[in-house]
């Protein structure tokens, strides 16, 4: 039961830790276009904001698995 456990905590780690690497990276990309864009044009800060915001559910999904997965302990 312990070994079980362990695997499924190791589980849940590694769900939330690659959730936040993918949407570190995919964050650097769009933050970086959108402060470009809105150094050319200031009034796409409100798209830029919306834009910076959408990788952010990926994370939430990851913590939504890891909630899953620490149930079944």
């Amino acid at each position: 039961m312990a070994i079980e456990s362990g695997l499924i905590a190791l589980a849940a780690g590694i769900a939330v830790g690659l959730t936040g690497l993918g949407t570190g990276w995919a964050e650097k990309d769009i933050g970086s276009a959108a402060v470009g864009a809105i150094a050319e044009n200031e009034k796409l800060f409100g798209k830029g904001i919306t834009l910076m915001v959408l990788p952010e559910t990926i994370v939430i999904f990851g913590f939504a698995i890891a909630f899953l997965l620490m149930g079944n302990i």
